[in-house]
């Protein structure tokens, strides 16, 4: 009998939402560096593209030090046993940055969309199973859904040919008990493998991804260090060791997933990843949390409290792809705010 946990597979995220950490600037060789240790460390995926995914260098998500295709091709040189991962947003991303990456080596993707959006998948999914990829659905956003749309909105993903759909907490607004009950009924109504991305702006994604496995999901994300958009994602080298004690073995070797984390990943962090009150109130008002920092910038133009413009995102459902909607919501509270003075 194998032991609990040999059917999840986890994949590393630093070196794809990290992206947003650093604005984007990762070098080639912080690409190497980070990969050649998680490979010897065993990690099943490691998904390297912009934050925003496969095209997503352009003045509106942010320029990309490196071109992305490069870092895919830098990366795939130095794995020995993992599998380089990426991220398509349809919109963002097409099927000719699919077909280059592919070319580069990247063995799976993930095509992501808003939740209540995943009929624009169907082209990136039948093309990734054309190309011989793992293909993925991730349906972003899952908090702002009720669970009968996710349910619809998996359905069509399989329909596809999707082989996992991940439930997506890009805003890091789910408890626990609303991640349960989304698996669980992803696990009810499809035939393929569910996912689980988590963020940590609530403080709560260990508990969310533990939930998430508890009810069978086996596609799972995690971040050194925490190394992601908003507070981070689930803290990979913390989700291992908390997994291992509950007796989940994943094949992953927790001393080396440290060492990688303090010693290669911890001098990349340009600061401390941890909750402060831009990411809190990112979950609290359910926002994309790449949106932070263009928040922050936003508020520093025109003298107004980022929280307040997140609070204002929250209230008009914006999805991710609307980061051109957060200057013009700066400018209307600046607006506002002169005319009550």
């Amino acid at each position: 009998m194998s032991k609990p946990g040999k059917d999840i597979k986890i994949t590393e995220v630093c070196l794809r939402d990290g992206s947003h950490s650093v604005a984007h600037q990762f070098t080639e060789q912080q690409v190497r560096d980070v990969t050649r240790a998680l490979d010897d460390a065993g990690m099943h995926y490691i998904e390297v593209s912009h934050g925003d995914g496969l095209g997503g260098s352009t003045i509106q998500y942010g320029r990309s030090l490196v071109n992305e295709l490069k870092l895919i091709a830098a990366a795939v040189e130095e794995v020995k046993q993992s599998k380089i991962a990426v991220l398509l947003l349809p919109g963002i991303g097409t099927v000719h940055e699919l077909k280059e990456a592919s070319k580069c080596g990247a063995k799976l993707v993930r095509v992501a969309t808003h939740v209540t959006e995943a009929d624009v998948s169907a082209q990136h999914i039948h093309m990734a199973r054309e190309l011989g990829m793992e293909a993925l659905g991730f349906l972003m956003m899952a908090h702002s859904a009720p669970v009968e749309k996710l349910v619809e909105q998996a359905k069509l993903m399989e329909s596809y040919g999707a082989e996992a759909v991940y439930v997506t907490d890009s805003a890091g607004a789910l408890l626990p008990h609303e991640v349960r009950e989304r698996i669980r009924a992803l696990r009810e109504s499809l035939d393929i493998e569910v996912g689980f991305h988590g963020h940590n702006n609530l403080s709560v994604a260990v508990a969310n991804t533990l939930a998430a496995i508890e009810e069978g999901a086996t596609r799972i994300d995690g971040s050194v260090r925490c190394l992601g958009a908003g507070a981070g994602n689930t803290q990979t080298e913390v989700l291992l060791a908390v997994m291992e004690r509950m007796g989940y073995d994943v094949g992953i070797d927790l001393y080396k997933m440290m060492d990688l984390s303090e010693e290669v990943v911890g001098p990349i962090i340009p600061g401390s990843q941890e909750i402060k009150k831009g990411s809190l109130a990112l979950g609290y008002a359910g926002v994309y949390s790449s949106f932070l920092l263009h928040a922050e910038r936003a508020g520093n133009k025109f003298g107004i409290d980022p929280r307040d413009i997140l609070i204002e995102l929250g209230k008009m459902k914006v999805v991710g792809g609307q980061e051109d909607m957060i200057l013009d919501v700066a400018a209307n509270l600046s607006k506002k705010q002169t005319v009550e003075a």
